[in-house]
């Protein structure tokens, strides 16, 4: 059947189009955009007062499947990101067992195939059982149908190992994403070091552990003349190098996580351990600087860092807590409240972020509205307000640091490949 958008906001910026007219869309492909379209027997969506923009591309997402479906599972993972207007994600490889070689490649694949409700791209890891001491088979994981490799959730500490996979990932064509955190430094920390540490008597991670780390992954990418990623920016230090490293030429992409420009150190201080993730909360100042670097091009892409636990793994000592946070049907209201309504970013340069520049990032043909191109399409009530509610959450997890936060921006329609996949009630 032919679907029908009309008289809503299409902001497309690959085509440079920002303005009220309507969209067709056949064979899950978008077949016209144009004013006044017209066409009998179609469903048609009335889209007035309303952004309508392509589906998010969310470049880091742990879905936690196969291994832990008691955290979250493909199918609950991809309808959570449907309500929040996600139509294509990247699976983090930190599954049981870990994504990396081709047989687990495999079996990853199956399951998507299966349950998947939107776009589900595979990640493999970098090292054998992210472990750091092994390379895992590069092009053998591209073969099965990895777009890239990281070892999310721990940094490859060895340069010779991670200097081979740049230069062997640039020749697959996979992207490299780099978890930036020396752990010598952050010590098993808990908090940021400074003012939340102190206060709350816990273990400080200190932002020299990432952007050193942030420093060497990028000269070691240099040296390799390959492409890099660096994932989850939290301080501005990190902000700073990656913005001089892309003036000097480097083939370096990086994003950032909503809760890491909406949210300060000051949020652990009562001790919810919904506020603990790693990279930590960090000062005010890391945070407009983030903000800063999403503006004027440091920063590529918001991404959610989607990391969901159960209750028992978070609701005990701030100590015990598991780092992590869920993020995907928070992500788009965060950063319109954050991003739009306060000015950072208007409508086109959010696009950018949220589903043009990460579609790039990973090569993939998606993040556009063009004619002849894939219909994943959303249609968001911009200024619509809601509450952040605990047992409102699709995701199987509800370990979110949003909880009880009044927000912008409702997702009314996501359109996945021309069918309604989502619908608010």
């Amino acid at each position: 059947m032919k679907l029908l958008i009309k008289n809503g906001r299409v902001v497309d910026p690959a085509n440079k189009r920002d303005e009220i007219c309507d969209i067709l869309v056949s064979d899950g492909k978008i077949s016209k955009v144009a004013n006044n379209i017209s066409c009998q027997g179609c469903r048609t969506i009335d889209a007035t007062d309303k952004i309508v923009m392509p589906g998010l591309v969310d470049m880091h997402v742990h879905l936690r499947e196969p291994g832990r479906e008691d955290q979250e599972t493909i199918a609950s993972g991809t309808q959570a990101a449907l309500k929040g207007g996600v139509t294509s994600l990247l699976a983090m490889p930190n599954t049981t067992p870990a994504i990396d070689c081709a047989k687990h490649a495999g079996l990853l694949k199956k399951i998507i195939r299966n349950d998947a409700a939107a776009n589900v791209l595979i990640c493999g890891t970098i090292t054998q059982g992210r472990a750091g001491r092994k390379l895992v088979d590069i092009t053998q994981l591209g073969k099965a149908g990895a777009v890239a490799i990281t070892d999310d959730g721990a940094s490859v500490d060895d340069q010779r190992i991670l200097l081979t996979a740049l230069k062997q990932a640039g020749k697959g064509g996979l992207l490299l994403i780099c978890h930036c955190e020396d752990k010598g430094l952050s010590v098993n920390g808990e908090v940021n070091l400074g003012i939340a540490s102190t206060r709350m008597g816990l273990r400080g991670i200190s932002q020299e552990s990432e952007y050193l780390r942030v420093q060497r992954d990028i000269d070691l990418a240099n040296k390799a003349n390959a492409r890099i990623h660096i994932a989850h920016v939290s301080c501005k230090e990190t902000v700073e190098i990656i913005a001089k490293a892309k003036k000097k030429g480097v083939k370096v992409s990086a994003e950032a996580a909503p809760h890491h420009f909406a949210l300060t150190e000051e949020a652990v201080y009562g001790f919810d351990t919904n506020m603990k993730m790693n990279p930590p909360l960090r000062a005010r100042e890391d945070a407009e600087a983030i903000k800063k670097g999403l503006k004027d091009g440091a920063i590529d892409a918001i991404a959610s860092d989607h990391a969901p636990h159960t209750e028992n793994e978070k609701d005990i000592e701030f100590e015990r807590a598991n780092f992590g946070v869920i993020g995907l049907e928070t992500e788009l209201a965060v950063s319109i409240s954050e991003l739009i309504n306060t000015g950072v970013l208007d409508w086109p340069q959010l696009v950018c972020k949220l589903s043009l520049s990460p579609a790039r990032i990973l090569g993939i043909d998606k993040g556009t509205l063009g004619p002849g191109r894939s219909a994943d399409i959303i249609v968001v009530s911009p200024q619509k307000q809601w509450v952040v509610e605990k047992d409102k959450f699709i995701s199987k997890s509800q370990n979110s640091a949003f909880i009880g936060r009044t927000l912008r921006g409702v997702v009314e329609y996501t359109i996945v490949e021309g069918k309604v996949a989502y619908q608010l009630k």
